[in-house]
């Protein structure tokens, strides 16, 4: 029996399992059990219906989601105001969230050094740079085969880390399957809900699987193997999410615990579930942190390349220029333990207009001319068209809540 290759859908899920989505997991698991279930549920659907679009587009243009929407707008102004949108939320975003990468993958380190009794000076400092350094060499090497495979090794350790934690805290099985249909809304949980999908869905990895399938497939038979690649790593993502929740909701909820970061999910688990159940955690936070430390640079080098026709090879010196400057921000940030809530801010400003924005550009590009028999079937456009009124909605809050205005 073959076993089905997976790829660039990994990447995908690489991406979007980063310390964020710990933290956003922890704290609705944290506070609200196991209620919130069927958000990520609706995630993963929305992540897969956009993804394979985003893999089809690039597997039959043999472009990315950037040249794609640069060719299809021809009209000067609408295509500038397009292109200073996505830069600006591409470099501000990811800038931002990639510190956030970083200082996820160091709060992992810095737990599993503590557990092992190691004593290591200046790790605020130290960590950062370790994981810099990870993943500018592994970047530099403009190798996407190798960078692939040590994506998928990151993405299965960070799968075993998590999945043996959920095990070991014994999930109610029962209130884990009923809370995936039940869509209750507890009160106060709405942003939580805006959250575990915002952190699922996001416009980056669209810009990065379809460039990583135009790089691994160059021929429309390839679609098959494509979205098997697509049907296991995404899922895979959405068990991880789901078995985060479920160990913060073993741990915390209802219990007399307040969990303020991610860091804090580790060793609280300790006194409950034993060292082992700490350990695994602390494992699955470095590689969800470093995984994306290394994804989100290459998401933006992808994006811009497209969008401002410059070359898309890894081994270009633009490209390489892109992805520097976003992993040199994230270090730089980690490093002095920031918080720049300005460009956060901001970043949630360009993130919120730019999902549905590129959603809507993405589902306009499946329906030309350019994929001839392969544009979107009536079924995929009702889909498509769902989620970006979800997105549209989402992204509404999300603007209100940036400007305080909810």
């Amino acid at each position: 029996m073959k076993l089905p290759k997976v790829g660039p859908a990994f990447l995908v899920t690489a991406a979007f399992i980063g310390p964020g989505t710990v933290i956003t997991a922890s704290m609705a698991g944290a506070n609200y059990g196991l209620t919130l279930i069927w958000a990520l549920l609706f995630a993963m659907i929305a992540t897969l219906v956009l993804q394979e679009m985003a893999a089809r587009l690039g597997i039959i243009t043999q472009q990315g989601l950037g040249e794609n929407i640069r060719q299809a707008i021809s009209q000067p102004f609408w295509r500038t105001l397009t292109i200073l949108l996505v830069v600006s939320a591409i470099v501000i975003g990811n800038g931002a969230y990639q510190s956030g990468n970083i200082s996820g993958a160091s709060l992992g380190l810095a737990s599993i050094s503590e557990q092992l009794s190691l004593s290591i000076a200046y790790t605020n400092v130290v960590f950062p740079v370790l994981i810099g350094s990870v993943a500018f060499i592994l970047l530099y090497t403009g190798s996407y085969k190798l960078i692939e495979r040590a994506l998928v090794v990151l993405v299965g350790l960070m799968s075993m880390a998590f999945l043996v934690s959920f095990f070991l805290t014994k999930p109610d099985w029962t209130g884990l399957i009923s809370s995936m249909f039940a869509f209750e809304l507890p009160t106060g949980a709405g942003l939580t809900v805006i959250a575990l999908i915002g952190t699922t869905v996001v416009p980056y990895n669209l810009f990065l699987h379809a460039a990583t399938a135009s790089k691994k497939w160059q021929s429309s038979s390839d679609l098959t193997e494509a979205r098997q690649d697509l049907f296991i790593s995404i899922p895979l993502g959405g068990l991880i999410s789901i078995a985060i929740v479920s160990t913060a909701a073993s741990a915390f909820f209802g219990q007399q615990l307040q969990l303020q970061s991610a860091a804090d999910l580790a060793p609280s688990l300790q006194p409950l579930f034993g060292d082992w159940a700490s350990i695994f955690i602390a494992i699955g936070l470095f590689s969800a942190g470093i995984s994306s430390a290394i994804t989100a640079p290459l998401a933006a080098a992808f994006a811009l390349s497209g969008i401002l026709n410059w070359n898309k090879d890894l081994n270009a010196l633009s490209f390489k220029m892109t992805w520097m400057t976003i992993l040199v921000i994230g270090v730089v940030v980690a490093s002095l333990g920031y918080k720049p809530i300005a460009i956060i801010w901001f970043a949630q400003v360009a993130n919120g207009i730019l999902l549905p924005v590129i959603s809507v550009f993405l589902l306009w590009i499946m329906n030309s001319q350019v994929l001839g028999e392969y544009r979107n079937k009536l079924w995929q456009n009702i889909a498509g068209a769902a989620v970006i009124f979800i997105a549209l909605m989402l992204s509404a809050r999300s603007l209100l809540s940036a400007f305080g205005l909810l």
